[in-house]
């Protein structure tokens, strides 16, 4: 087992530090945010990710996971450094490598020994190298540097899943000993390990994440044109999903993709093509669509009502995806700001993240704690996020207290069997909008309510 450090307690360092730990290596994790390392080492997790904090409370007690805010300290026993800090977009679409390289000269000015580098963060083609070049100007002894990149493929909410059960894990290296070493703490995840040059590695990174987007929005495309001509982008994508060489993954048609991933990502490999004189038409398109699909439910509110002055609208879902308390380029954001222009009032509601919410949205938005309480307020049910308690209740719910139920579905969360008994108005993306009559089935789960 090795003796293992981690910058950065974020998403990606906080999750990776933790499953290093439980797979039986010695994982200290370091971060400047003094009040975060406070909280974590009461066992506080600052991120919300299901089953985080259990296995961060184990690891901790079992001795095999520290924290600490002091660089040199967290640094004096390292065999393998892991860079995982942030790379925020920048105003021009470029990833801002900033904490990278900070972190890179601190750990050239505190590692007492040889290392293996190791970077976790997305970073476009040549950072690695660098940080080699960073790292080795800043020794203050004669160390035997190697770098790695070892991309992350996690997915918010379901990270610690993940991690043990992946597709693969991607290692890329200049020296086959070091990529050997990475190797070998990796193997107790017992997942595919592919082996490639570090510029190999940070492009299937940003390719990977672009090629998932492209998806997305190519099955939103498929959804506007499917609503002009009478298809169900529900039936359209299952078809096409059984196809093995399509699958049937990331082509749920909706209000786009958000987090901190693929908006950031595909910015960035777009600036990177422009950078050696290659027009990506295919990915400008990716973003152009998805920045569409973010009006598509207020446009078809205004669309159905005319105008939405005064009306009031129940923010169902606030987090980027279920699962996750990330705000991060959430759907929520625009549909928001858009609502309140067309003179709308919110009533918002998430399972998780409204403490976020609060640092984003407009300060207009008003915040309840059920789910009842919005919808009870609405004349209008927005469904943005598809927590599993949203999609379990809006139905009855919206039956129950609206007098004229009506849903706008950002996630397409019900089949036509689902809404075979609700008593509203449905309109979702790609699908004729249904309206419904009063039903006597509805009507007794209602009475049970």
């Amino acid at each position: 087992m090795k003796n293992i450090s981690i910058i950065g307690t974020g998403y990606v360092g906080l999750v990776s530090g933790v499953c290093l730990a439980e797979i039986g290596h010695n994982v200290t994790c370091i971060d400047v945010n003094t009040e975060k390392i406070e909280l974590l080492k009461l066992g506080v997790s600052p991120i919300y990710e299901p089953g985080l904090e259990e296995l961060m409370a184990g690891n901790v007690e079992r001795g095999k996971l520290h924290f600490t805010s002091n660089m040199r300290m967290g640094l004096q026993e390292a065999e393998v450094v892991y860079i995982a800090v942030g790379t925020p977009q920048q105003e021009n679409g470029e990833a801002d490598l900033s904490y990278i390289f900070n972190a890179a000269q601190d750990i050239g000015q505190n590692i007492t020994r040889d290392a293996i580098i190791v970077t976790k963060s997305t970073v476009p083609l040549g950072t690695n190298y660098k940080i080699g070049e960073i790292v080795q100007a800043n020794l203050q002894g004669s160390y035997s540097v190697d770098i790695v990149s070892n991309p992350e493929f996690l997915r918010e909410g379901s990270a610690i899943h993940d991690s043990f059960h992946g597709d693969r894990i991607v290692i890329g290296a200049d020296s086959p000993e070091a990529a050997n070493i990475i190797e070998e703490i990796n193997q107790p995840f017992g997942l595919p390990i592919l082996k490639t040059s570090i510029n190999s590695a940070e492009m299937i990174k940003y390719a990977a994440n672009a090629f998932l987007a492209t998806k997305i929005s190519f099955i939103n495309e498929i959804a506007a044109l499917s609503e002009k001509v009478g298809s169900d982008i529900t039936e359209v994508a299952e078809g096409i999903g059984k196809d093995v060489r399509i699958g049937s993954r990331f082509l749920d048609a909706g209000i786009g993709f958000g987090g901190s991933c693929f908006p950031k990502d595909t910015k960035a490999l777009v600036k990177i093509s422009e950078a050696v004189d290659h027009d990506f038409h295919l990915l400008k398109s990716v973003i152009q669509i998805n920045d569409r699909q973010k009006t598509a439910l207020v446009k078809k509110a205004k669309d159905r009502f005319g105008s939405l002055k005064g009306l009031r609208v129940a923010l169902l879902g606030l987090a980027f995806k279920p699962n996750t308390d990330d705000m991060r380029e959430a759907a929520s954001i625009n549909i928001s700001k858009n609502l309140l222009k067309e003179g709308a009032r919110i009533i918002a509601y998430d399972p998780i993240s409204i403490e976020n919410a609060k640092k984003v949205l407009p300060h207009e938005v008003q915040y309840v704690e059920q789910i009842e309480d919005a919808i009870k307020q609405a004349d209008i049910v927005f469904i943005v996020t598809e927590w599993k308690e949203i999609v379990e209740k809006a139905l009855i719910l919206t039956s129950l207290f609206m007098d004229q139920p009506i849903i706008f579905d950002g996630r397409n969360c019900y089949t036509a069997e689902d809404l075979k008994n609700y008593t509203g108005e449905y309109i979702a993306i790609g699908r004729k909008p249904i309206k419904q009559g009063t039903n006597s089935i509805y009507q007794k789960q209602i009475a049970s309510v």
